[in-house]
């Protein structure tokens, strides 16, 4: 299989809204694939990431590409070959090496090879295929059960090798895909709601927990015997950064246990530091002197094994249950079970107020639904919002080919009389807006460098965001957590958008 034809395949699954169109073009693809290595890696890249997770490569190092190559000749297991090799380097001399070999890899693309590479590595192919879209094509591709497919996507941190298995051996094979200790189960996640009130009504007028939602690093743990790993949200192993989360699960008097919880740096009063600073531990490979600069502490929120028992498949009640007995109370998230939405609103603004990011409304009888935003949680955050000035905005691929989509965002500094960038975003945006905003900013047009059309600093956008973090990426020295468009503010104009020191007073929690 030639690259090409998935380059071909993610334009097709982004040109289109039908999701049952989309299932048969990614299921098309991997039928295509060898059944054998080759398919691993075709998943991978149909799910929107390598199979590797830290090749070094940034905007930067990709800002700068040779000329592409005239006629398609690279294949997926080319490319995931070359990213392995970037992923090896390290030491003296590695940054020339890597720059001559991003510089080999992309001379052999084309221009839409280059296009998807880059993006793949990046983050950034949005064509709609989410995962459990994804999963639905290898039980087409494979003609096995969706239920097989999806119940071993759990104990599987990475789509590939589930494809392998589905393609390669059938329902038989996706057997072997199941919870074991030291192995990352795929995380549970939240739906959202607007506030407590909405949330309670998910639940039919039952009894919740609400959990305190932390704002830290998500951390799954794993011990079996003495033998203690430490898994991210994205299933990296960080073992050897966290010892004191170590520490805390050896402690406990338990032959072998799965946990779920968050990571966090506390000031002295219980408060949660900036969010850089617990990010920086699980980046920092020095654990020693992390944990001496910063020291985490660990909050967990559900228990996955106890002791030989399995209890994903368990209601939370019993979860719970089991993680109480478990964990010393110190080492458990605050909770508090009740149907009352008065009692649970209390219990909000006291979390907010003592600095936490909100609450998890949690089904008292649902299972651990690993890998899926399901019912059974339901998240409540305060929704913060900035009135900001788009200073450019990029061309769009796939579905937004043609239309101007992601925007960067900046806030009003009265001390220079111009704007400083804090992130850019197209969350959020319909395709009204991205029609509407396509007319605009070409109006607004300063330059156009084929990829970024930089413009006048003059419409004001309204944005939600999750909060403010310190980056080395952004002149202000900070950048917007999560941010997405709420409305353009055609009754305001730049000179009425927030400031640079709203947003510092935003960060530092005032």
């Amino acid at each position: 299989m030639l690259l090409a034809e998935l380059v071909t395949t993610h334009a097709a699954v982004a040109a289109t809204r039908s999701r049952l169109r989309k299932r048969e073009l990614l299921s098309d693809a991997l039928r295509a694939a060898d059944p054998g290595a080759e398919v691993e890696i075709v998943a991978a890249f149909l799910s929107g990431r390598p199979r590797q997770r830290r090749t070094g490569l940034g905007w930067r190092t990709l800002g700068s590409l040779p000329p592409p190559a005239a006629g398609a000749s690279l294949s997926p297991q080319d490319v995931d070959a070359a990213l392995a090799h970037l992923e090896r380097l390290a030491g003296t001399g590695s940054q020339a090496a890597r720059r001559a070999s991003v510089d080999e890899l992309f001379a052999r693309a084309t221009a839409e090879e280059q296009d998807f590479v880059r993006r793949l590595v990046l983050g950034e192919l949005r064509q709609g295929a989410l995962d459990s879209l994804l999963l639905d094509a290898i039980a087409e591709a494979a003609r096995v059960p969706v239920a097989a497919v999806r119940r071993a996507a759990m104990f599987s941190a990475l789509t590939g090798p589930i494809a392998r298995a589905a393609l390669a051996g059938g329902a038989g094979a996706l057997d072997a895909f199941r919870l074991e200790p030291g192995r990352p189960v795929r995380p549970m996640l939240a739906a959202s709601a607007p506030d407590v009130a909405a949330a309670l009504e998910r639940f039919d007028g039952a009894a919740v927990a609400a959990d305190t939602k932390l704002d830290g690093i998500r951390v799954q743990v794993h011990r079996s015997g003495d033998d203690v790993v430490v898994f991210t949200r994205s299933l990296d192993d960080v073992t050897e950064r966290l010892p004191e989360v170590v520490a805390v699960v050896r402690s406990l008097d338990v032959r072998a246990v799965v946990l779920d919880g968050e990571a966090i740096a506390l000031d002295d009063a219980g408060r949660a530091r900036p969010f850089q600073e617990t990010a920086a531990r699980t980046g920092s490979h020095d654990a020693e002197a992390g944990s001496a600069a910063v020291p985490l502490s660990v909050r967990f929120f559900d228990v996955l094994h106890h002791d030989g028992t399995d209890l994903v498949d368990a209601p939370a009640a019993e979860r719970l249950e089991v993680l109480d007995r478990v964990l010393p109370p110190e080492a458990v998230v605050s909770r508090l079970v009740s149907a009352d939405v008065g009692e649970l609103e209390r219990f909000f603004a006291d979390t907010v107020a003592a600095g936490q990011e909100g609450l998890v409304l949690k089904a008292l009888d649902a299972p651990y639904a690993a890998g899926r935003r399901g019912a059974g949680w339901v998240k409540v955050k305060p929704r913060h919002t900035l009135d900001l000035v788009v200073l450019a905005v990029e061309r769009g691929s796939g579905r937004r080919e043609g239309l101007l989509s992601n925007i960067h965002l900046g806030a009003r500094d009265p001390a220079t009389g111009g704007f400083v960038m804090l992130g850019k975003t197209f969350k959020g945006m319909t395709d009204e807006m991205l029609a509407w905003q396509t007319e605009r900013f070409r109006e607004l047009e300063v330059s156009d460098d084929g990829w970024l059309v930089t413009v006048r600093p003059e419409q004001v956008v309204e944005i939600a965001f999750d909060g403010v973090q310190r980056s080395t990426r952004y002149p202000g020295g900070m950048a917007l957590r999560f941010a997405r468009v709420l409305r353009y503010r055609d009754d305001k104009d730049a000179s009425e958008a927030d400031t640079l020191e709203t947003v510092r007073a935003l960060a530092a929690g005032a």
